[in-house]
């Protein structure tokens, strides 16, 4: 018999497919506008999109962000995205881990991605609360052993637990978990947040406790406070549905969250949270960011199969080689000299909060 916790994976992947479970907010990467090049002096064959990540070469600065695991369906999802980042050469995330910590049967549903890629990067994923638990020191090691991983993810996600039934909402204490996990595992500690941004104040603190890796994930994609909307109404819990509902675009939105970030430490950042195409991808890069992550493009062709997968992972790198040829950009590295301007809303809130925008975008080309 599934357990809740399974039970609650399954929900969360046919809420994600069969609902609008999108943030109404823009990421942001609209504001940001690349000025186009009529002679940008390179050949579109000469243009390469691979990268060094994690000491492995990708053939694009993508990640298949973290998404689920734990149940049947979620097994088949993992195993075709997996087989899709292997072909394709792109790192990939898993979800949360706790549910096969908990329950050793599921750890299949885990493992299936390092059965199908063996050789690009992947990430293991537990959830920050879980380094309050006593036995966390074995769940990260467990966690981490049971992905091969290159690197590991502590996510954070105080919106979801605070609207969730079976929410945890034990934070105290967290950053110096994190500050204490830096000097006890063997790869990189990636944290991330779960669809709601992550603050220049977040940020300063984090790299004090000697994070290297934040993946901001910010407002503009799918929202967690709409996923359990949909469940606490399905329970007629009003309480909670109508939280789900008042906070479904609460956060940061991730273009002022990556820039925020990049602007007060010097953390390596994966841009994610609405990016939808090749060019956010491109955006992402010229911002600073190493690396963008996408999930909910991927996940209706992974209940299908992994050819589709893939179909969607060339499109995608494809839109981003056109991108950086129209910008002069033979190389993701040079996307940061790229001309570019930011308007609108990006653009006020980052003014408000002290970062002023020319400031930043000169800084930026210097440090390319």
């Amino acid at each position: 018999m599934p357990t809740g916790l399974e039970e609650r994976k399954g929900e969360h992947i046919r809420l994600s497919l069969e609902k609008n479970v999108s943030s109404t907010i823009s990421p942001g990467l609209d504001d940001v506008k690349f000025i186009h090049m009529s002679l940008p002096e390179i050949n579109l064959d000469e243009v390469t999109t691979s990268i060094k990540f994690l000491d492995h070469t990708l053939s694009a600065p993508l990640l298949i962000e973290s998404m689920t695991g734990g149940t049947a369906q979620a097994e088949r999802i993992n195993r075709n995205l997996a087989e899709a980042a292997e072909e394709i050469g792109v790192a990939i995330g898993v979800g949360s881990q706790r549910a096969a910590l908990k329950n050793p049967r599921l750890e299949k549903t885990f493992r299936v991605v390092r059965e199908r890629a063996p050789s690009v990067p992947i990430l293991a994923n537990i959830g920050c609360s879980q380094l309050l638990d006593d036995d966390a020191d074995t769940a990260v090691h467990k966690a981490i052993e049971m992905m091969q991983a290159n690197a590991l993810t502590i996510h954070l996600n105080p919106l979801q637990e605070a609207i969730q039934p079976e929410g945890q909402t034990r934070f105290k204490g967290i950053l110096d978990k994190i500050a204490d996990l830096t000097s006890k595992i063997q790869v990189p500690l990636i944290v991330k947040e779960t669809g709601a941004g992550i603050s220049k104040e977040i940020a300063v603190k984090l790299s004090k406790a000697g994070v290297k890796y934040v993946d901001v994930a910010g407002v503009g994609g799918t929202t967690w406070a709409g996923v359990e909307h949909y469940r606490a109404e399905k329970r007629k819990d009003t309480r909670r549905a109508n939280l789900g509902k008042l906070f479904w675009n609460w956060g940061i939105p991730t273009t002022v969250s990556l820039i925020e970030t990049l602007a007060t430490t010097d953390m390596k950042v994966i841009a994610s949270g609405g990016v939808r195409s090749g060019i956010d991808i491109a955006k992402s890069l010229a911002l600073g960011a190493d690396l963008a992550g996408m999930a909910l493009p991927f996940l209706s062709p992974a209940t299908k199969n992994a050819d589709l997968v893939k179909r969607k992972l060339n499109e995608v790198i494809e839109e981003l080689r056109v991108t950086m040829f129209l910008t002069s950009s033979p190389t993701p590295p040079t996307l940061k000299q790229a001309p570019l301007v930011i308007l609108g809303d990006t653009y006020t809130w980052l003014t408000q909060r002290g970062i002023y925008v020319r400031d930043y975008l000169e800084k930026r080309i210097r440090l390319s």
